[in-house]
């Protein structure tokens, strides 16, 4: 009774302290009105982060503007920015770049991911001291792993090659990750796999211990194989949770940049030149704005386009 009359002598204060015009005009505001009260600065926050950079994009996409020249007269050239983009070669050689590193990668993240997730799941002992172990990675700053695995690639001194000799006896110095047209593109789907495993790990772990147990024991009354447990029982009910960590590190992983760069620089030559990369030299290098902002928003619509064909794609799984 005491902690209640003391709340109500601060509110009859509180009240007492406000204004009578404000006073008034708050106590003839409905709910909602109130609702929309507080969330009208975060609503204006985010128009002003996303939306209007969004749409000051798209309208640089049909002009030919260039940051470099900011007194020259802006002209609307209509779609001859995007026309140029999708007859461009080059561009569809950076998409091809994109594509092959999104294919591997997400294979072996969701490959040794779930792998991971169901050696842990059995609950050795142990286990909570590797899943630390495991997770360790992702919660390093892509910049910082870059640098890292740029000496660890370095022929001489670094210590992949040697692992490398070491299992197979080929000579440490005869080849270069980094350096190599053929190994540059592995060398940064090795690096990002190494880095993200965890990730899928920890989402397929969460759908792993998700599925309740009594499913697998009348699975074992029935002379269930544990084979025709793992596929009729942990496969279907652990796909959504997979299919969530495949999104996930689909957007992440169409957008990378910083690692790539720290690796490779988009080298040698353009065989690791993700369409990120390509992005920030025509806009930053070139200084072809709206050459670059009509090439933002054709990622952008292709991105959000995918991934809402695959979110209700997703949504079917889960119904099921």
């Amino acid at each position: 009774m005491a902690i209640t009359s003391s709340i109500d002598r601060l509110a009859d204060r509180a009240a007492g302290a406000t204004p009578p015009q404000m006073r008034h005009t708050v106590r003839g505001l409905s709910d909602r009105g109130i609702a929309w009260l507080f969330i009208a600065p975060t609503i204006v926050l985010l128009l002003a982060i996303n939306i209007f950079p969004l749409l000051w994009t798209l309208y640089l996409s049909f002009t030919n503007f260039k940051a470099n020249r900011i007194g020259r007269e802006i002209k609307w050239i209509g779609t001859r920015n995007y026309e140029r983009i999708l007859a461009d070669a080059d561009i569809w050689e950076t998409l091809q770049v994109t594509a092959h590193f999104l294919f591997w990668t997400i294979a072996l993240q969701v490959l040794i991911g779930f792998t991971l997730a169901w050696l842990i799941n059995r609950q050795f002992k142990g286990h909570s001291f590797w899943t630390t172990v495991i997770v360790l990675p992702m919660m390093l700053s892509p910049a910082v792993v870059g640098n890292f695995w740029t000496f660890l690639y370095q022929p001489q001194i670094g210590l992949f090659n040697y692992a490398v000799s070491f299992f197979t006896g080929i000579d440490p110095s005869s080849f270069q990750m980094i350096g190599s047209v053929n190994l540059a593109p592995w060398s940064i789907v090795i690096v990002d796999t190494w880095m993200w495993t965890p990730f899928v790990m920890l989402i397929c772990l969460a759908g792993l211990r998700s599925i309740p147990d009594y499913i697998y024991e009348a699975a074992e009354v029935d002379r269930a194989t544990p084979w025709r447990q793992f596929w009729t029982i942990t496969v279907p009910m652990v796909m959504p949770f997979l299919m969530l960590a495949v999104l996930f590190r689909g957007i992440e992983n169409f957008k990378m940049f910083d690692l790539v760069v720290e690796l490779t620089s988009g080298g040698p030559g353009s065989v690791t030149e993700l369409a990120s990369i390509n992005l920030k030299r025509e806009a930053f290098e070139k200084w072809r704005t709206g050459y670059s902002s009509a090439f933002a928003i054709i990622l952008f619509v292709t991105v959000f386009g995918a991934a809402n064909i695959y979110v209700k794609a997703l949504n079917r799984v889960k119904q099921r």
